[in-house]
């Protein structure tokens, strides 16, 4: 998980820090990467969602990652979402599954 509301970054320094991440969990295997970013009520929580999703549908127009969703997704009947659980049975224990969080984004790798 990539926890950006737990330090408050700018926009720029959110999208390195999510891209860093990106590829590290491609190294190591990882199917899924969380990221909590907030949804907007609160500070830069809005901004960073908003970069958020335009960095991710770039990445995933040219082929660095598979797909990616919103936190609203993030449940057993979205097809979307049952690829990743699929792929990596262990996600299913995650906390947010299930719960329409607007403050997460989900990228599958």
């Amino acid at each position: 998980m990539i926890n950006l509301k737990e330090f408050s970054p700018t926009v720029d320094y959110a999208l390195a820090v999510v891209e860093i991440e990106i590829e590290r969990a491609k190294f190591d295997g990882t199917v899924a990467i969380k990221v909590l970013h907030g949804y907007g009520s609160h500070g830069k929580g809005g901004a960073i969602l908003s970069a958020l999703r335009e960095k991710l549908r770039i990445l995933k127009k040219s082929g660095k990652i598979k797909n990616y969703f919103a936190g609203d997704k993030w449940n057993i009947f979205d097809k979307d979402a049952l690829d990743a659980l699929n792929r990596d049975k262990s996600i299913f224990g995650d906390e947010d599954l299930n719960k329409a969080n607007p403050g997460i984004t989900i990228i599958v790798l």
